[in-house]
């Protein structure tokens, strides 16, 4: 057995510093710190701060630093690392490695054709994409963009049940592996960062087409746009660009959606009908009439929730706080995550999601007992830089540092790591 085969890692460093040694850069930089900066200069300031803004004084994204900067990793010398196996199996299905993109909504004000590139970067690399509820292109588009690599849907619960059956159904149709049903956004947190630019782009018709391209919504704006109209805005040049937006992104012909009251009544009902503050754990069991998928519930940070998601029959958590995106001043996730661990013992996997930057942050959560991670606006930042190739490249960049971090630490598996390759800094 050749003792030279290189892991993961050292394959794509070979690939960067030989593609150096021609001239070619890579699109993106490796330094996670650095991406952002790039993705900043790469978007438009509304883009930036809806993409990179969190809640309130943004305490919360710095707990989730602090909380993996908290674990340091202690590396173990003279084991035989040669060979590493990055693979997991999650509901039945193995992945190729222990990484999935999270689903971000609105992907369009990174890219305009934002749910496709990172579909096409998800599917090259098999890394399973989890399309978002707030996407900009229907579900089966981007399925279709996606081909046979592995995906996930989100579910945000409407106000309508008959809008969240339709949409798992057409979920299950169009392929999915599971459904992640997002618990923590049932209201938009307080976001200074768009409030100060007074910019919403649902608003703007952005990032509702699985709402629009729905049979059961668009029912709801038929009827919506049948009622008479309500107070007129003021006539601004704000306001007309604003009302082009929402023809421009309307299903059908540009021309007749100017002349149809439906464009603005398809926002104001997704206003209506985005989310449901009156949830309660038995409501779970709706999604199981509806689905044979298995069902994964995001956005717990308390054991005791964790307890109760599985006495409601799920079949997966992922400990997340949106990425500090809803409540300022919350527990970082991988604060909350060793809690959540310990209670579940087993019985379903638990997935990590939150302040995930680089490979060394993915071994830190699987050590913790985390059955695999979700990364978010980093592989978005690649988007805004470069596209497919942009986000392929981040996302790469990240299995290709956690491949090496596993081998460094002396570790040749997933299944090897726990607590006992951490201390507390």
């Amino acid at each position: 057995m050749s003792h030279t085969v290189p892991g993961y890692g050292r394959r794509v460093q070979t690939i960067v510093y030989r593609n150096g040694a021609t001239g070619l850069r890579p699109i993106t930089p490796a330094s996670a710190q650095t991406l952002e900066r790039a993705a900043e200069k790469a978007l438009s300031p509304a883009a930036w701060a809806y993409i990179a803004g969190s809640s309130g004084t943004e305490w919360t994204t710095a707990a989730n630093r602090a909380a993996l900067d908290r674990w340091q990793i202690v590396p173990r010398m003279l084991r035989d690392v040669s060979h590493r196996d990055l693979s997991i199996e999650l509901f039945g299905h193995r992945y190729d490695t222990p990484v999935l993109a999270a689903p971000v909504g609105v992907l369009e004000l990174a890219h305009k054709n934002g749910d496709l590139e990172a579909a096409r970067a998800c599917a090259e690399l098999r890394v399973p994409f989890v399309f978002s509820n707030q996407a900009s292109v229907p579900m089966e588009d981007t399925a279709a963009a996606t081909g046979d690599a592995p995906h996930w849907f989100q579910l945000y619960w409407s106000s309508s049940d008959d809008l969240v059956a339709s949409l798992v159904r057409r979920a299950e149709a169009s392929g999915a592996q599971a459904i992640v049903v997002t618990l923590d956004t049932h209201m938009l947190g307080w976001r200074p960062r768009d409030l100060d630019l007074a910019y919403l782009p649902f608003i703007h018709g952005m990032g509702i087409a699985q709402y629009t391209s729905d049979p059961v919504f668009r029912e709801l704006v038929r009827k919506r746009a049948s009622q008479p109209a309500g107070p007129r805005p003021k006539v601004t040049r704000a306001a007309i660009r604003t009302l082009i937006d929402m023809t421009r992104r309307y299903p059908g012909r540009f021309r007749d959606n100017l002349r149809s009251a439906e464009p603005r009544a398809a926002v104001e009902t997704f206003l209506d009908v985005f989310s449901r503050s009156s949830l309660t754990w038995p409501d779970l069991a709706f999604v199981r009439e509806h689905t044979d998928l298995p069902i994964v519930v995001k956005g717990l940070q308390h054991p005791d929730d964790a307890e109760k998601a599985l006495d409601a029959g799920v079949d997966g958590i992922i400990v997340s706080n949106h990425g500090g995106r809803q409540l300022d001043g919350a527990i970082g996730s991988a604060a909350a995550l060793p809690d959540i661990v310990d209670r579940i013992a087993g019985r379903v996997p638990v997935l990590f999601d939150s302040g995930i930057r680089t490979g060394s942050d993915v071994l830190k959560a699987l050590a913790l007992g985390a059955s695999a991670v979700l990364v978010g606006r980093p592989y978005v930042y690649g988007l805004a830089i470069g596209g497919a190739a942009g986000a392929r490249e981040v996302l790469r960049n990240i299995i290709a540092e956690f491949d090496l971090a596993l081998g460094l630490s002396g570790h040749t598996s997933v299944a090897e790591l726990n607590r006992d390759i951490l201390a507390a800094a």
